[in-house]
């Protein structure tokens, strides 16, 4: 073989050759870059010329509500159009993102989801020097600016920002709160689709416990936004249609001195010389309400379980929204008065928050709701049979597994076309012992769960008011009865016959958007695993 004057490179040998050519090539771009370093490095520094927007821009100094610019008029950044062209304004936002080159720097700026463009671009009649376009491109993201600018008409649409046909040019850029440089996770990443059906689509994915760990930039996210506003209006629209129908609001202890649902899944908690619980359910204090002429009530509050179960469904804390209601003849007066509160509440859903809606569906995908209405009411033994059509194996008088319970929430879709329904009639044996028995069969009960999407939202039944039986059905289920003495003792001033229900807020907006977790719906989860942040 012939060797070159490089002693490294054997002439014929091909892929000594091809090395030796990358690494010389290398070299020489590496040179390059040195140079050109060099060279931008003698050019002079925009810090010796003239700054001629002094006083323009900066870091404003920390508010403590000491009175200044108490008078200043901020405009939202969902309300900037074209109306407003060649106004000025001044907005509050947080910097998403920004881009310095050369003389400009485009940002965009977000308020909440709304998000609008803003140019800094060297004007020195305009007082926009270098120094501030070179400031805004080292703002950090995520940091809160104070911005006055001209709202601009744009020649095209900006496609990447909620506020099209506007841009903001600016006349002053100020910091009012900076954030670190270094986050935790990207909204970007974080806002990403999590199905996408383009091939060219970036596959970066923000895990669930690192959103968890820094909740506080993860639900910063359009859709997380929407989902809160969403569960908002889920509890403002349960308050609006239940008082509509003559309800009254209470607040019950979460403070008690006895399991309220019985069992042993309850979180015990240090008072004073004894102990004491947290509350399952309001339950018993629903009914005693009743038992008080309230005649129809409802809350919404803390609900604690104190479950070991790890699952996309169940929380150890979540927000119950519980109703009780006497009736005079028939449970299925309360039941039916449940089933017609639900599909109001979709209703208001599907034309109040179409917005969110579809906000949240552009990261996942969401299935628009089905309901009918009035609902769909089966009984047990008719669900029953349709799982054994099915080919499931399950006992007359046996509680409905998960699986059988999404299994059903599918046949009931192929056969009925709804997402929600009612289950009445369940075996007595799988409910709480304050559930009344069916008096046509003692097997059965007066009692219902409703399903979304096959999963089960909402647990009721018609209570038992008769103090003797009351407290019968409460030793057969292991309950001390000294301990719900209060309780027990109500019934015995007179009661009248009611039914109630209680539902899991969180549970109730996952199955709504079809989220396949119920932590996407529950701002600071708590779980067995998790009591941060």
């Amino acid at each position: 073989m012939v060797k070159s004057e490089d002693p490294s490179i054997v002439v014929g040998d091909a892929a000594a050759s091809k090395k030796a050519a990358k690494k010389a090539a290398k070299s020489a771009e590496k040179q390059q870059k040195k140079a050109e370093h060099k060279a931008s490095s003698a050019q002079p520094s925009t810090e010796s010329e003239p700054d001629f927007s002094e006083g323009l821009y900066g870091n404003m100094k920390m508010i403590q509500s000491s009175g200044e610019h108490r008078d200043r008029v901020y405009t939202d950044v969902e309300n900037l159009s074209i109306k407003m062209d060649g106004q000025t304004v001044w907005v509050r936002a947080r910097l998403q993102t920004s881009r310095a080159k050369g003389k400009q720097c485009f940002a965009v700026l977000r308020q909440t989801s709304s998000t609008v463009q803003l140019l800094v671009s060297v004007n020195e009649q305009r007082k926009i020097s270098k120094q501030m376009v070179k400031f805004t491109g080292n703002i950090t993201r995520e940091s809160i600016v104070d911005v006055e600018a001209s709202v601009v008409r744009t020649a095209a649409p900006v496609e990447s920002c909620t506020v099209k046909d506007v841009e903001l040019v600016a006349h002053q850029i100020w910091t009012v709160s900076s954030a670190r440089s270094q986050l935790p996770l990207q909204i970007e990443d974080a806002a990403r689709p999590e199905k996408s059906d383009e091939p060219e689509a970036l596959k970066i994915r923000v895990n669930q416990d690192t959103r968890l760990d820094n909740r506080v930039l993860d639900l910063r996210t359009p859709a997380n936004q929407a989902v809160f506003r969403i569960e908002a209006g889920v509890c403002r629209l349960f308050r609006d249609i239940l008082t509509k129908k003559g309800f009254v609001e209470i607040h019950t202890p979460k403070i008690i001195s006895a399991a309220s649902e019985g069992g042993a899944n309850v979180f015990t908690v240090s008072y004073f010389k004894s102990s004491a619980y947290l509350a399952q359910s309001p339950q018993l204090y629903k009914q005693m309400a009743i038992a008080a002429d309230f005649d129809k009530v409802f809350t919404v509050g803390a609900v604690f379980r104190a479950e070991d179960s790890n699952t996309h469904r169940h929380l150890t804390e979540f927000v119950g929204l519980d109703l009780e209601m006497s009736f005079k003849q028939h449970y299925h007066e309360v039941l039916d008065t449940i089933g017609a509160t639900f599909t109001e509440m979709f209703r208001g859903l599907r034309d109040q928050f179409a917005s969110e809606i579809a906000t949240v569906g552009q990261q996942y995908r969401v299935e628009p709701f089905k309901f009918l209405d009035p609902p769909l009411k089966l009984e047990f033994p008719q669900a029953v049979q349709m799982l054994k059509e099915a080919g499931v194996s399950v006992g007359d008088e046996d509680d409905l597994s998960t699986p059988d319970e999404k299994l059903l929430g599918r046949l009931v879709r192929a056969k009925y076309d709804t997402d929600f329904y009612i289950l009445d009639k369940y075996p007595l044996a799988v409910r709480p012992f304050y559930t009344m028995p069916d008096p046509g069969n003692p097997k059965y009960s007066n009692s219902y769960d409703m399903f979304m999407r096959g999963e089960e939202i909402l647990s009721g039944a018609q209570r038992i008011h008769d103090p003797d039986l009351l407290a019968e059905r409460a030793r057969l289920h292991g309950v001390d009865t000294s301990k719900i003495a209060a309780y027990i003792e109500s019934f015995r001033l007179g009661c009248p016959p009611h039914a109630g229900g209680g539902i899991g807020l969180e549970r109730v907006v996952m199955l709504y958007l079809g989220l396949d977790n119920i932590r996407k719906t529950s701002m600071f989860p708590r779980d067995p695993k998790r009591v941060t942040p």
